[in-house]
């Protein structure tokens, strides 16, 4: 199964991704960018997603399909690829976490920050019972919670990008008039 090309070459891309994230990572946070503190709509997993589900799933369906790939298969890869590159990613991230003593406590003092900045609308949005408790939770964030983050929010991404790109490449065979 290690040596279905389905397999094979989606875990190539998410090994590619891993790094490349982790790469982003580090190039924000020595920026003075805050990865974590990001937009969602402009976290830099969606470019890296796009591209390595997009290039693998065609690279399965082009050389080793014949051409053709299903919805199901389009699905399948694209999670190998989020999957190893949101673990390599985490690793990453629970590896800087450790190793640099500033990664957490500097994510801690701009989300205070920006939580304080946006204090009405946050209250407004989820109440001042749950702003309070996330205020209060905060400076006990560990590299294991940003680890953990970093992953389940590749998941989350990736789950929009599997099925737009799984649809984008998919072909199935012609039927016959």
């Amino acid at each position: 199964m290690l040596n279905n090309p389905l397999f094979k070459i989606p875990f190539r891309y998410g090994l590619l991704g891993g790094l490349t994230g982790s790469i982003a990572i580090t190039v924000l946070y020595f920026m003075g960018r805050h990865p974590f503190l990001l937009p969602i709509v402009l976290d830099f997993r969606i470019i890296i997603f796009s591209v390595f589900i997009f290039f693998s799933l065609r690279e399965v369906r082009d050389y080793f399909q014949e051409g053709i790939l299903y919805f199901w298969q389009g699905m399948v890869g694209s999670y190998v690829v989020i999957i190893v590159s949101g673990i390599i990613g985490a690793l990453f991230t629970l590896a800087l976490a450790t190793w640099n003593s500033q990664f957490v406590p500097s994510y801690i003092e701009k989300l205070e920050k920006q939580m304080q900045g946006y204090k009405d609308e946050i209250i407004k949005s989820v109440g001042i019972e749950a702003y309070n408790q996330q205020l209060a939770k905060l400076p006990l964030t560990s590299p294991f919670d940003m680890a953990s983050d970093y992953f389940l929010k590749s998941l989350i991404i990736g789950l929009f990008l599997a099925i737009v790109f799984s649809v984008i490449v998919r072909r199935t065979p012609k039927t016959p008039e």
